[in-house]
């Protein structure tokens, strides 16, 4: 069966090299340039990965991400976007991003970052555990989320790889690079930041706990401690 994309561009000559260059490679692409009509064409195509321009009219790549989320909170969402202002790569990861790809790129960056997200989207439910407490938290990653008493927080799909991750690696040091390889497939300056607000979200998840920890080892990488 052929990885089926959903892709939001209102570009057309963007998204026709974008379409064609990604069937060329067997993948099944749903295109629509109208934010309007997003959401209809998410749910007629039942997409295994999302890739969203920003700048769309009639409805912004991030509202688009924000109502998939209320539908499918695991599936993969890349964003495409000429802004590269830090703001607006925290307000897509907010709305529900997994990754950032700023134009111009090159079809051999997208599909590397396309076949990443859907590696870790495939793998993790298997290895995943149905429970795992972490002080006073619950975290189920079959279902991306978190629970603290009767409150409930859904993750994004990195945002739960993230913290299985560290969990894995509690109370001893995970190395920054190794992070980085497992959530990007590489390590470079922008992963990096990308990295940084990651963990600055799951610091915020944790705060109501005080005896849950992820400790920056300053040119290392990172400790998670539970006292």
């Amino acid at each position: 069966m052929p990885v089926k994309v959903l892709y939001v561009e209102d570009e057309p000559f963007l998204g026709q090299i974008v379409r064609e260059s990604l069937e060329s490679r067997d993948f099944s692409v749903t295109m629509v340039a109208d934010g309007h009509r997003a959401m209809q064409a998410f749910q007629q195509a039942i997409p295994d990965i999302c890739v969203l321009d920003v700048m769309i009219p009639g409805k912004d790549g991030f509202s688009i991400a924000q109502e998939i989320r209320q539908h499918n909170p695991s599936v993969p969402i890349i964003f495409v976007t000429a802004k590269n202002q830090t703001d607006d790569v925290l307000k897509g990861f907010h709305s529900g991003g997994n990754d950032y790809l700023r134009k111009p790129f090159s079809m051999e960056e997208l599909i590397v970052r396309i076949q990443n997200l859907l590696r870790l989207s495939v793998k993790l439910p298997a290895k995943n555990p149905e429970k795992i407490v972490i002080g006073e938290y619950t975290f189920l990653p079959l279902l991306y989320e978190l629970k603290r008493g009767e409150s409930s927080r859904k993750l994004s799909h990195r945002e739960s790889t993230l913290l299985q991750m560290l969990n894995e690696g509690r109370n001893t040091t995970i190395q920054r690079k190794d992070i980085l390889l497992k959530l990007w497939g590489d390590d470079s300056f922008f992963n990096s930041r990308n990295l940084d607000v990651y963990i600055t979200k799951l610091r915020d998840y944790l705060k109501e706990d005080p005896s849950v920890s992820i400790i920056t080892i300053k040119g290392i990488g990172y400790q998670f401690t539970v006292a």
